[in-house]
């Protein structure tokens, strides 16, 4: 159960349920990537999933290589037995790669890897033809999956794990290795608690001004009674997923309820959600909410902050509901005008039995000047307190969330509200950062550019400079592989970014027209960009604003039509402040926040023929600078 859009009628369900007093808690969706929450609204605490069991194992390879992944069964352990690949134990085309059709006579006793598919039905396969245990890979890199299949299986969900395993089964066809066992040294997760790479995360599009997920909660490997029709006959088996964790803060809710008759399910959100703990590997609350569920401390939060009924409804009638002013024990500015002051206000009544005294911290949030006032606060029991809270953008990165906590501490009690912001500059995306900033490649011929602003507006250009191409050969022996930086057709590249630049592009193109390249671009061992688009080779990965370093272009043959593929990479860095072809920048003479004005990026004088160039563009807007896009374009636009 769940949507994402505002005012559905399970939206309005759940509201007419608050407003009755009942608690509601619902998941934040499976989805595992931003932007993609569901249950969304204020009077929802809608409830991410954590990691806090490692179940693991661990398959050591003939190399001695250690991969480790999860698992729920007994694994063999003991002595090394054979690995054996299923697309070279079984017919082909009946998907031996995947676990289907396998030949009983080239798997028994044996340990076979195939790519993961259906698991209970891979698992049935391998079992029936005498396999002594089974991995399952991920060649895509997915997410963490956990299953008790009573038989030895082991997950490899991300793409590093799959492709370290993969390439070994290429170097060995015949003579592979694994010992396969239970446990692992806790590396197939940042930690524990940590927020499950499934678990959907903010921020929020459907409604601007709300911070979801609110918290996470317990949602991995849960292990608890189901029905035996569809459980394959089990009366207990273990389960993943936000509708995991859900159920989880409705029974921390049931229980503050039973304490605490007389709060609200607005008090008892609040209360669990001031409370939440940090998890390990990220305090981003785009992802965690508040934080980890900790109902020992939930039972006596001090101060709660409580929407006003009257408000909720109010919301729920609006045609383009605005959240920030919300009485809601958060903060969240999706597309805030960052050339503004924002003014919000909150409540905090004190549930406690005493009067006390807080003091007020600010916590992360680096760039943005913010004042809460009065800074000090005395809360006589069941007494409210409001606090007036400005923020405003120093020198915050535009189009990028910032995030942190406004707390409220007592000699018994500390209140935290997480804080996200993100100035919209030229480009209102929904998303937060990841592989890809949305908005910022143009062609400079038809440049243009989404504002957040209003007002009159100027701006600049680098200029262009082109595209620098060089040739490579490189053997490819895998057709169909799986990608890792040591495997068989792969070559790294390597490039510096010096500090201050705006941008680097790294670029394929071969004349094969049988390969399909895929690049892969890093900085350190940190995946920054993946370009793996199916069949051909024209891949382009690229970084906005990289920081300064050393970054790695791997370029992968995934397939090919012979043993050694050839092709050219090219690449461009840019300089904030360099000064290469001019160009003249033509722009409106003013734009209006949340429209579409186009602009132009004109070469003074003819570029040379059949090259691509690129150019760095920025803008101002009342005295601020606001980072524009990399632009793009060749001699065949302007003729």
């Amino acid at each position: 159960m769940g949507d994402r859009a505002p005012n559905t009628p399970i939206g309005t369900a759940f509201l007419n349920a608050t407003l009755a007093g009942v608690f509601v808690s619902a998941s934040a969706g499976n989805d595992g990537f931003s932007g993609a929450i569901s249950n969304a609204q204020p009077w929802v605490t809608t409830v991410g999933a954590a990691v806090t069991n490692v179940n693991e194992g661990t398959v050591q390879l003939g190399n001695g290589t250690k991969i480790v992944g999860a698992s729920l069964d007994v694994l063999p352990g003991g002595q090394p037995r054979p690995l054996v690949f299923g697309e070279q134990a079984g017919n082909v085309e009946d998907g031996s790669a995947y676990c289907y059709g396998l030949d009983r006579a080239k798997v028994k006793d044996k340990v076979v890897a195939c790519a993961l598919d259906h698991p209970y039905d891979q698992v049935a396969e391998a079992k029936a033809n005498g396999a002594a245990a089974l991995i399952l890979f991920d060649p895509w890199g997915n997410f963490r999956v956990n299953s008790i299949y009573d038989f030895p299986v082991l997950y490899l969900n991300t793409k590093e794990q799959a492709g370290k395993l993969f390439n070994y089964l290429m170097r060995h066809p015949t003579d592979g290795t694994a010992l396969v066992t239970s446990g692992g040294d806790g590396s197939s997760v940042p930690g524990v608690p940590s927020v499950a790479d499934y678990s959907s995360t903010g921020p929020d599009k459907t409604h601007n001004g709300l911070m979801k997920p609110d918290l996470v909660a317990p949602g991995t490997d849960i292990i608890a009674a189901v029905s035996p029709p569809g459980n394959f006959g089990r009366q207990y088996d273990a389960y993943s997923g936000t509708s995991m964790a859900a159920p989880q803060v409705a029974g921390a809710a049931a229980i503050l309820r039973a304490q605490h008759p007389d709060w609200s399910p607005g008090a008892v959100a609040s209360a669990l959600r001031t409370t939440a703990t940090d998890t390990v590997g990220t305090d981003n609350p785009l992802a965690q909410g508040s934080g980890m569920l900790a109902l020992d401390r939930a039972d006596d939060p001090g101060l709660v902050i409580e929407p006003a009924a009257a408000d909720l409804v109010a919301f729920g009638a609006a045609a383009q509901p605005d959240g920030r002013d919300l009485n809601l024990p958060s903060i969240s500015l999706r597309e805030y005008d960052g050339t503004k002051q924002v003014t919000l206000t909150r409540k905090l009544t004190n549930v406690g039995g005493k009067q006390e005294t807080y003091q007020t911290s600010v916590t992360g949030l680096p760039g943005m000047q913010v004042n809460v006032s009065p800074k000090v606060v005395t809360v006589p029991p069941g007494k409210t307190a409001t606090v007036t809270i400005t923020l405003r953008r120093g020198s915050a990165p535009w189009d990028r969330y910032v995030t942190g906590a406004i707390t409220w501490r007592s000699a018994a009690h500390q209140v935290r509200i997480p804080v996200a912001a993100r100035p919209w500059g030229i480009s209102p995306r929904i998303y937060d950062d990841n592989l890809e900033e949305f908005g910022r490649l143009v062609n400079g011929a038809y440049g243009w550019m989404e504002p957040g602003f209003t007002g009159k507006i100027s701006g600049r250009s680098t200029g262009y400079t082109p595209v620098q191409w060089d040739s490579y050969s490189m053997p490819t022996v895998v057709n169909g592989g799986v990608f890792d930086p040591e495997a068989l057709g792969v070559r790294a590249h390597t490039f510096t970014v010096p500090a201050g630049s705006a941008g680097i592009v790294v670029q394929t193109a071969t004349d094969d027209p049988n390969a399909n390249l895929d690049l892969w671009l890093y900085k350190g061992d940190k995946l920054v960009y993946r370009s793996a688009a199916a069949w051909h080779s024209s891949e382009r990965a690229w970084v906005f604003m990289p920081e300064a370093g050393t970054y790695t272009a791997y370029v992968f043959a995934q397939a090919t039509g012979g043993p050694t593929v050839d092709y050219r990479l090219g690449h461009v860095i840019l300089s904030r402040d360099g000064h290469y072809a001019p160009a003249t920048l033509e722009l409106p003479a003013r734009v209006e926040r949340g429209t579409t004005p186009s602009y132009k990026l004109r070469p003074n004088a003819p570029l040379e023929e059949n090259v691509e160039f690129w150019a760095y563009t920025e803008f101002s807007i009342n005295g601020e600078v606001v980072p524009g896009h990399l632009a793009s374009t060749t001699q065949y636009f302007w003729e």
